[in-house]
Parts: C-alpha cells; sequence; structure tokens
C-alpha cells in the first residue's frame, strides 16, 4: 500500500437533474492523509493508486466509520458517521498525487485546501481548472445548473417562494465553505473560495480576494488581491487599489507584495514587490513604466519599472510637476493598528 497520498476529503455536494457535480463541501480536507486512514478506505472501498472518487450513500458511509474506528482514525469516523445521516450526494475524493484536476470534486477539493490553509498559493496544481469548474447559479436554495435555472425560479414562484440568484459564477464565496480562524471579512461575496487568507487578515467591503491567492498574515485588504497574488504579513491594500494576476495581463510573471508594504488608494502594481515598499495613491505602475530611479546622493537614471521588481525599501510616486514616475529610497515602512486585526 502506497502511504504517501496526496490529500484526501469527505464531501457532501449538489448535482445537477443529470448527475453531473456542480459544487462539494469538505468539511475536514486533509493533506498528506495517515497511513491508517488510507488502509482503512482500501479495505472498505477497494484498493487503487491512483487519483479517485467515489460515490457514497449512506451504507458506504456507515461501513467507512466502522473501518476508520479499527484504525483508530476517530475524528474521521465521526465525520464519516454524521454524513451517513445526510440527503445530500455523497464522495471521497483520494489524490494519489498533485495532478491538474480532472472533476469536480477535484478541483473542489484542492480550493478547500488553499482556504483551509493546509497549502498556500501557487503550493498546488490547478492547471486547466476553469475547464473543469461548471458556471453554477449560487441561490437562496443552493447552486443550480444554469440551464435548470428558470424551472427552478417558475416552480419556487408557483410554491410562492421567491428564489434570490446571488452569483452566477464558477467560484462560490469561501465564506459558504468555511471560515478561516481570526479574519474579518465586511463583505463575504468579495472573497472566492481557493482564498488563502492569513490569521489576522481585515478585508474590508470593497477589497477582493481570488482563489490561489491571498494573505500570508495580518492584512488590511480594501483593494483587489487578483488570482496568483500574494500579499505579505503587515501589509495595507488601500481602498480601490489592484494587483495584476496572473490571469489579467501579468501572464507567467507572479505578482507579490512583501512584508510591511502600502499600495495606496487606487493604486496599481503589475511587478513584484520586496519589503517595505509604498506605492503613492492613484499610481499605477505596470512592468513597462518608466521610472526615474533617484539615488539617495541624487543621481537619476531612466529604467522600466520590471528592473526593480522584487527589490526592498523602494517609494514610487508621481512628480506633480511633471507627471513622471519617480523612484526613491523608502526611509519608512507602515505599521498596522494592531487593535483592527486581532479578529478574535
Amino acid at each position: 500500500m502506497n502511504s504517501a497520498h496526496f490529500a484526501l476529503g469527505f464531501g457532501i455536494g449538489t448535482q445537477d437533474s443529470s448527475g453531473n457535480w456542480l459544487e462539494v463541501y469538505y468539511p475536514a480536507p486533509l493533506l498528506h492523509p495517515a497511513p491508517g486512514l488510507v488502509e482503512a478506505l482500501n479495505s472498505t472501498l477497494g484498493q487503487a493508486s491512483d487519483n479517485r472518487l467515489i460515490a457514497m450513500d449512506a451504507a458506504g458511509w456507515r461501513a467507512l466509520a466502522t473501518a476508520l474506528s479499527q484504525q483508530q482514525q476517530d475524528e474521521s469516523a465521526r465525520l464519516a458517521d454524521q454524513l451517513a445521516a445526510s440527503h445530500r450526494p455523497g464522495c471521497v475524493m483520494l489524490l494519489a498525487e498533485d495532478s491538474p484536476p480532472t472533476c469536480v470534486p477535484e478541483a473542489y477539493l484542492k480550493l478547500h485546501l488553499l482556504s483551509h490553509r493546509l497549502v498556500k498559493p501557487h503550493g498546488i496544481n490547478l492547471q486547466g481548472l476553469f475547464g473543469v469548474l461548471p458556471n453554477v447559479a449560487w441561490s437562496s436554495e443552493g447552486a443550480i445548473a444554469v440551464s435548470e435555472l428558470p424551472q427552478r425560479q417558475l416552480a419556487a414562484r408557483i410554491a410562492g417562494r421567491t428564489l434570490v440568484v446571488d452569483a452566477v459564477d464558477k467560484f462560490p464565496r469561501m465564506s459558504d465553505y468555511v471560515v478561516p480562524k481570526g479574519v474579518r471579512i465586511a463583505d463575504a461575496s468579495r472573497v472566492r473560495l481557493g482564498a488563502y487568507l492569513g490569521e489576522g487578515t481585515t478585508v474590508m467591503h470593497e477589497g477582493f480576494i481570488n482563489f490561489n491567492a491571498g494573505t500570508l498574515g495580518e492584512s488590511m485588504v480594501e483593494g483587489r488581491i487578483s488570482a496568483g497574488v500574494t500579499v505579505g504579513k503587515g501589509s495595507d491594500l488601500g481602498g480601490g487599489c489592484s494587483t495584476m494576476g496572473t490571469l489579467s495581463g501579468g501572464n507567467s510573471v507572479v505578482i507579490s507584495v512583501g512584508e510591511k508594504c502600502l499600495i495606496g488608494a487606487n493604486a496599481g502594481l503589475g511587478i513584484p514587490l520586496g519589503d517595505r515598499c509604498t506605492i503613492e495613491a492613484g499610481l499605477y505602475l505596470t512592468a513597462g513604466s518608466k521610472v526615474l530611479l533617484i539615488s539617495a546622493d541624487g543621481e537619476q537614471r531612466l529604467i522600466k519599472a520590471r528592473e526593480l521588481a522584487g527589490q526592498s525599501d523602494l517609494l514610487f510616486l508621481r512628480n506633480s510637476q511633471s507627471g513622471a514616475i519617480e523612484c526613491r529610497t523608502n526611509r519608512r515602512s507602515i505599521e498596522l493598528n494592531a487593535a483592527l486585526h486581532l479578529n478574535s
């Protein structure tokens, strides 16, 4: 038996009328599950060496709970026993390796691993994710296939209900699946499942965090953290600011913000930043932006912003007379208000 499995999830979810998965909820996903747990799965559900999806019913959950108890996997046994009472479609998703997702339950397990802080952004294979995830109507009655929405709306009206559609998207709200410890989210619809929120993170109403992106420690987020972007501990993204993700112009360059950085209100970032950097409010800095680099002794040199990628202690501002973007040594770093980020 191979004990080096990558991940495991016991889930329940939603299928359309044809039995196609729309979404899956994994209450306690596991990274590198214990050998005893995998052995219990193999003895109950059959042994396999590759990634596999197993459909579960009440009898299957109960049998699995018994096998897990025999292997002293008590926590997982309790979860399987609880899931046996569900009337929703159930599944076990076992990943032998971290390969590109090929089905909805596998994709959702990987998104859960990120939002449960079991893996960090860029620490898991999400190649082809968009092609796997279906477009779903997220409603007051749960996930609904877009093609079945009109009939569901009609049925609800006939029954005297109003079916409210909050979004039509491939990604649901993270908070409907997991709320990580020590975070504050003013508008839950602004954080997608698959976002990674470090403890102490505050996301205000205009903040947004995409999947496979997020904060690595306490941070103030009032701007946009695009797909693939990470923000270091102690940094502040001002209201309306934007970061260019790998899906929106950053291409293969991973945009990141270091520790104790400040991205001013309505500013933008298209290069990676080191630590203790500041971008003036309203200044959009792309990789191709021409920047006048001014040294401490007054020497000036015109360069492209990409030449400063990843460097620390930089202050970017726009000369109010000439309009030129300037870069100087940042002589001070920001300090977040600790009381705002306790989030207990």
